[in-house]
């Protein structure tokens, strides 16, 4: 009977340990995904002549010039709480489309830069975990090294692939809009810059409202077929 409490309470810990864990790598996979996806918004602007970003002090690698309060934490942990895939948004990174030679290829060149950025971390991520792969068994004697292999390293690739593919969506504000800017004419640019603006706030209501009102999540579906197939694709286990 004592061996039984004592059996419990170490399950009991080991539980609670893998639930602090679990929330460490997610921060620690998150917040690089998505500094380094507003950093590169800007740095592609920058490299095209747009200085807006830099003297805003956006191309710094610094967590707390990105962060927005509520897409950067309160979402992220929603989302985590209710066992839906982890995505969400920071700051966004301020540039003028008028500093570029062509304004709609420079604009889709800045927003498909933060999505990409997403993708080759994912790709390293998968990189590190193939070239560990044999070594595996010892990497699992120590906590740190199995919590890395079997939890961070999955994780950091499934996030960046949710940030890249929600971000590929075609729908202001998102980066996939920017694909849609190649298509319309210069003359009437402005007016879809000004349609972003207060496209945003609609949008968040729409991913947060839809599971209740319909009872079916579009985006974790989506997230599931695009970013977790591609996760399982690339990884040397399955991960989602």
């Amino acid at each position: 009977m004592v061996f039984n409490l004592c059996g419990s309470r170490l399950n009991y810990e080991t539980m609670n340990t893998e639930i602090i864990a679990y929330y460490i790598c997610a921060i620690l996979c998150f917040v690089p995904a998505l500094v380094v996806h507003e950093v590169s918004h800007g740095f592609a602007a920058y490299k095209l002549g747009d200085p807006t970003a830099k003297r805003a002090g956006r191309l710094s690698l610094n967590p707390l010039k990105h962060i927005d309060p509520f897409g950067t934490v309160i979402l992220p942990l929603i989302l985590m709480i209710m066992n839906w895939p982890i995505f969400g948004y920071a700051k966004p990174v301020p540039y003028n489309p008028s500093y570029f030679k062509d304004p709609r290829k420079g604009d889709f060149i800045t927003g498909i830069a933060g999505p990409l950025s997403n993708l080759c971390m994912a790709l390293i991520a998968a990189a590190i975990a193939w070239a560990l792969y044999d070594m595996w068994p010892i990497l699992a004697q120590s906590a740190i090294g199995y919590y890395f292999y079997y939890m961070f390293l999955p994780m950091f690739c499934l996030i960046n692939l949710y940030l890249m593919f929600f971000n590929l969506i075609p729908i202001p504000p998102l980066d996939g809009s920017s694909i849609i800017a190649l298509f319309i004419p210069v003359k009437w640019l402005p007016k879809w810059y000004s349609i972003q603006h207060y496209a945003f706030p609609i949008f968040m209501l729409c991913v947060i409202a839809m599971p209740y009102l319909f009872h079916f999540n579009p985006f974790s579906w989506y997230l599931d077929v695009t970013a977790g197939n591609l996760a399982n694709l690339i990884f040397p286990f399955r991960i989602s």
